[in-house]
């Protein structure tokens, strides 16, 4: 039968034929030098781009700061600014390392070097100005370079899309081998298949021998090229790009060092994925212990400074959106008061932070009484949450309100009231709550939000162990610029409505 695993290995016989011919041009494909080709044209692509943001800024700030009506002594050393602020800029970006490879793609570092950039080429104009008294226009200078930091972090932006959206489609990408145990690689290779802009392609597996010999062909899907001791040689058969290594007792200190040096022999990159993989880099740091460099993970920022600064946010941002949205709220609460009997607003018990149970607002979208029909309608839930896609207690304003997130739109008066943040985890249901694990009680440490990780990563299409992941994720990560990315995602999110049933 097609289809079908033994211990999570796949005894679909079609599929290990297929996969029976792997050391031809499937796995091998073009070759690391050919799919790295691209890399040089993007960077000069993103430098050209920096360099017409700070034309573009120059030539504003000059129009600012000096206008028509100029001197033709200032006329010509403004022109000369706006000529040489270009190649000034290239330059900050070069001593900003903001073009090298490893900085870009993916992750903040990239825009943090721009950031860092331009603070630099600030203090370097200001020392300058005032060590050797120069008469620099400061108006230009306000203008000017916020304006290229701007343009700069929107085109970088841009090209980042375009590229992840290359690689979704299978272009730009480079091939990756996953070496660790059975358990470790299904995991990790669902996660790379669910992140595919990334741009990795997941050729094969390295994993312990079976210990009764019996070895398999396929693994998850994925051709078995050799065990724990045959990393290198698979590297060099494939030519593989990446090579991914998930902790294992077989690959301590040791082993991992001489692999680490033997892969220094080859173009492939060595990854390393820790013990905690949902903690990032912001709370991890390495230091000196006793002459070994050890990994201190540092303790979740959620109290003190962080955490009023993070209510401020959210009841500021909460009174600026209803200020804002008036109109829409108006528009909505007419259109599901007169298609539908029943009251506008539905209340609903929800669990927030440090377990306490508020009441939540919501635009109705459901006939009145829908919460009393659920026993006698079939969930395609994950397990936990009730979730029907043709729920036919929803009614047809509703379908709307649902498709593009509006229903959500009255928990605003909730964050104001401090009972919801704007980013947090989903808020729960007391019925789900008894459900829950030890794990998912780590999410009341925070208050849950009307959009989160979970609005922006598929809401009801995501099963119940991911909606965990990454609700524990959010709580271990919270930061402020954190919350600033995952609402700038909601608005991808909303418009696609992906998930949103």
């Amino acid at each position: 039968m097609l289809g079908q695993r033994d211990g999570g290995v796949r005894t679909d016989v079609a599929v290990a034929r297929r996969w029976r011919w792997f050391p031809t041009v499937p796995l091998r494909g073009e070759g690391t030098a050919a799919r790295r080709a691209w890399r040089p044209a993007y960077v000069r692509r993103i430098a050209a781009g920096d360099v017409i943001a700070a034309l573009i800024a120059a030539a504003a700030g000059y129009q600012v700061r000096f206008g028509p009506e100029v001197s033709p002594a200032d006329h010509r050393m403004s022109l000369a600014v706006v000529v040489v602020l270009p190649v000034v800029w290239l330059l900050g970006m070069l001593v900003a390392r903001a073009y090298e490879e490893r900085f870009l793609w993916l992750g903040p570092e990239e825009f943090r070097r721009v950031f860092f950039a331009a603070a630099l080429m600030l203090a370097t104009v200001g020392t300058l100005s005032w060590a050797f008294k120069l008469e620099v226009a400061r108006g230009f200078i306000i203008v000017a370079l916020p304006l290229a930091t701007a343009l700069t972090l929107l085109q970088r932006c841009g090209n980042r899309v375009w590229l992840h959206r290359q690689r979704a489609h299978g272009h730009y990408q480079q091939t990756a081998v996953i070496v660790g145990h059975r358990a470790g690689v299904a995991a990790l290779h669902e996660q790379i298949d669910r992140e595919a802009y990334h741009g990795y392609r997941i050729i094969g597996c390295c994993i312990p021998r079976h210990p009764h010999g019996k070895d398999s062909v396929l693994f998850d899907e994925l051709p078995v090229l050799g065990d724990l001791d045959d990393v290198v040689d698979v590297v060099q058969r494939y030519e593989v790009d990446t090579v991914a290594v998930l902790p294992s007792p077989e690959l301590d200190g040791a082993a991992l060092r001489r692999l680490g040096w033997e892969l220094e022999q080859t173009e492939a990159e060595l990854l390393l994925a820790p013990a905690i993989t949902e903690i990032v880099g912001t709370r991890v740091r390495i230091r000196p212990v006793c002459g070994l460099p050890l990994l201190h993970m540092e303790r979740p920022e959620l109290r003190g400074v962080r955490r009023l600064t993070k209510e401020t946010v959210d009841r500021c941002g909460a009174a600026a959106a209803l200020g804002l949205m008036l109109l829409v709220l108006a528009a909505a609460a007419l259109a599901v008061r007169v298609t539908s009997r029943g009251p506008v607003f539905f209340r609903q018990a929800r669990v927030g932070r440090d377990g306490e149970t508020f009441s939540m607002l919501k635009f109705r979208s459901m006939v009145d009484g829908a919460d009393r029909m659920v026993e006698s309608l079939d969930s395609e839930g994950n397990g936990v949450l009730f979730k029907m896609r043709d729920d036919p207690r929803i009614t047809r304003v509703g379908g709307f309100l649902r498709r593009y997130s509006i229903d959500e739109l009255p928990q605003l008066i909730n964050v104001l009231r401090g009972d919801m943040s704007l980013v947090g985890p989903r808020p729960p249901l007391p019925s789900e709550v008894e459900r829950y694990g030890f794990d998912m009680h780590r999410r009341f440490l925070v208050k849950p939000g009307i959009t989160g990780l979970w609005q922006v990563s598929g809401r009801s299409d995501l099963s119940w162990d991911d909606s965990v992941r990454i609700d524990v994720r959010y709580v271990e990560n919270w930061s402020l610029m954190f919350d600033f990315m995952i609402m700038w995602k909601t608005l991808g999110a909303v418009f696609r409505g992906r998930g949103a049933y």
